[in-house]
């Protein structure tokens, strides 16, 4: 599937991690929440029903595998998925560890406080984590 541009948002908000069959993942640069963002490589898609029935079939079942690894490896008590657009028209669907204590429950986690950037060590870390459950998925 070929390369898309990145909205420059989501380029400045967030850490490329790794390629799914249809989605870019990339980990979102707030040490906050385990948080990653899946970004379909099709050109033009703002919505989800700009992409083929197939297509759409194929952004669920990554979002699912990859919400119930992450769930898993960051040990969450809950998983948000969400698609909302109104900032970064581009599609993309975030994926968010949630915990009973984490510094947003049981609010949603937009708008919530400053993102706290992560560490260099962090970042390496997380990213390292993210990598060894994307590497468990069946897609």
């Amino acid at each position: 599937m070929n390369a898309i541009a990145l909205d420059e948002r989501l380029k400045a908000d967030t850490l490329p991690v790794a390629e799914l069959p249809l989605c870019r993942v990339l980990l979102m640069n707030d040490a906050r929440f385990p948080w990653a963002v899946l970004v379909p490589r099709i050109a033009g898609a703002s919505e989800i029903f700009d992409l083929t029935a197939d297509d759409q079939q194929q952004l669920w079942r990554e979002a699912g595998a990859l919400g119930a690894a992450m769930k898993d490896g960051f040990h969450g008590d809950k998983i948000n998925v969400a698609t909302l657009g109104n900032l970064v028209s581009q599609l993309h669907v975030h994926v968010v560890v949630r915990t009973r204590n984490d510094a947003a429950w049981p609010a949603p986690v937009w708008g919530h406080g400053e993102p706290r950037p992560y560490t260099q060590d962090q970042q390496t870390s997380v990213r390292d984590r993210l990598l060894a459950q994307i590497e468990r998925l069946a897609l």
